[in-house]
């Protein structure tokens, strides 16, 4: 039996826009949601959506390449994560950081693409809650 899966809670669905504005509009206006955050900043916008009472939330962003969503889920411990889904055959994942802490991405091999962050700056979220940049 291998072991369980590490992960806590799916927080973001990281999602490729092409147009940012107009996809957040359309969440907000025609779907019901709520604008957590829209960021501009050096040329890339991420807007931050939810659609329901809890998480996920959506993130637009216009720098994302490809089609696909990465499903970002939070872990209590990222090393030990990243280490056990090794183990169980992930390639090595790619190191990054999000404004929430340390995050590794990785892909399946029939190009879903998942992320696995431990949460190590919890106040980031409050910090870019209500910022309106477009």
């Amino acid at each position: 039996m291998s072991d369980p899966a590490p992960f806590e809670q799916l927080d973001f669905l990281y999602t490729p826009s092409r147009d940012v504005a107009a996809d957040r509009d359309h969440l907000v206006k025609v779907l019901g949601g709520t604008q957590i955050f829209a960021i501009e900043d050096g040329g890339t916008r991420v807007a931050a959506i939810q659609l329901s009472a809890g998480p996920p939330a959506i993130l637009l962003t216009d720098h994302l390449e490809g089609d696909r969503p990465i499903l970002v889920y939070r872990v209590d411990d990222l090393r030990a994560a990243v280490e056990r889904l090794e183990r169980a055959g992930w390639d090595r994942p790619r190191s990054l950081e999000i404004p929430h802490g340390p995050c590794s991405s990785l892909a399946t091999p029939g190009g879903h693409r998942f992320a696995v962050y431990e949460l190590t700056r919890p106040g980031v979220a409050d910090h870019f809650a209500g910022r309106g940049d477009f």
